[in-house]
């Protein structure tokens, strides 16, 4: 079958791309996006991925950057690497992570770092330009771009006085990117804070407190104007994109089942406030979207893992008028290699039907304290 070319599949294509990365539609000033900047939330790490998401009151290392930065204060190893790579729909797509974190004081367990998540598609064809004026096609014209969503964190995170509780923070730069043709800046600030008993742990993760924002710019040429124009798409201009706070609360209990095996159960409570979603529980204030984890620990150095979430009510393919519970099941597994930990999940993404699982690795490598370092303030 020959496929033929036209202005309308070059602008068409083109104008796809910017609305997949662009929520679907075109802006109004200071307008609350649902979804907005949601590749944040898609989560970092092997552990975090195989538990279903549910890790907001454990999360311990780097990786709590995403989850909940208070979880910095309980590193420890005065410095530590880490990150993560995964592929979904065959490869198109790749999300990665790389991260580190610095002991800032000892006593205080106060920890600093800095983080970068990427989500991008690459080498995309840009066949806009594909059709010459006569009408004829010139392959040469055919370019390539990427289409990428940057975030940066600066985190911190530390024992609040002498108490069992933790807090932390994380400012984040965003970075949207759709080839040459569009570009966000936002900024946004994310709290949290987690209190650990011999067998309780509880985490409060507060994102976008501050309302975060994406200002879209578009740099289009001339001639892609008037492609844009001819084939009566509209011109995307120039505006704002609001992310509206979100909160997780998450409780956890450890079940010791002998003296070097032990069980790890968590449940978060994921409430958006940015117009009614398909959760769980859903209302036009608030939706709520659970997710439940496990994780047996073995001598504290292999860990199987499951969790689910993404429950969603959905309508039944043969009965519109019913409704299905569907939830996206998570597996995993971990390897505690002293300062080396691996971690991999089998786990679903976006998939409500629950037939496409990715492959997910993680690597996280802790630098031993040394002999002759001393004890108290480092800084």
């Amino acid at each position: 079958m020959k496929v033929r070319f036209t202005r309308d599949t070059a602008s068409i294509f083109i104008l796809t791309l910017i609305g997949l990365f662009y929520s679907g539609s075109m802006l109004a000033q200071g307008e609350y996006r649902k979804y907005s900047n949601n590749f944040l939330s898609i989560g970092v790490g092997g552990r975090a991925h195989g538990m279903g998401g549910a890790v907001s009151a454990t999360t311990s290392n780097v990786f709590s950057t995403q989850w909940n930065p208070a979880g910095l204060a309980q590193g420890e190893a005065p410095l530590c690497l880490s990150a993560m790579h995964a592929e979904w729909f065959a490869g198109i797509l790749n999300y990665d992570f790389i991260g580190i974190a610095k002991e800032f004081n000892r006593d205080k367990r106060a920890y600093g770092a800095l983080s970068v998540v990427r989500m991008g598609i690459d080498n995309i064809p840009n066949t806009i330009n594909l059709i010459e004026p006569d009408g004829s096609i010139n392959y040469d014209n055919i370019s390539s771009f990427s289409a990428a969503d940057y975030g940066i964190f600066l985190s911190y995170g530390r024992q609040l006085g002498q108490s069992k509780w933790d807090i932390g923070g994380s400012v984040k730069v965003i970075n949207r990117r759709i080839g040459p043709f569009a570009t966000a800046w936002g900024f946004g600030l994310d709290i949290g804070v987690q209190k650990h008993t011999d067998r309780w742990h509880l985490g409060i993760m507060a994102r976008d407190v501050t309302t975060t924002f994406n200002a879209w710019s578009f740099s289009f040429t001339e001639a892609e104007r008037t492609v844009l124009q001819q084939t009566d798409n509209l011109v995307p201009k120039s505006s704002t994109e609001l992310t509206a706070p979100s909160l997780i609360t998450a409780f956890a209990r450890d079940f010791p089942v002998n003296e070097k095996n032990s069980l790890l159960i968590e449940l978060d409570l994921e409430f958006t406030f940015d117009g009614q979603r398909n959760t769980l529980i859903s209302s036009s204030f608030t939706s709520v979207d659970p997710r439940i984890g496990a994780e047996y620990s073995f001598n504290d150095r292999l860990f199987l893992r499951a969790g689910l979430g993404n429950i969603q009510r959905v309508a039944d393919d043969l009965n519109p008028a019913a409704k299905n519970t569907i939830v996206q099941p998570h597996f995993g597994i971990g390897l505690n290699l002293g300062r080396l930990r691996i971690d991999y999940a089998l786990t679903n993404v976006g998939d409500t039907e629950n037939t496409s699982f990715s492959h997910i690795f993680s690597l996280l490598l802790d630098f031993k304290r040394s002999s002759e370092e001393a004890t108290g303030d480092n800084f």
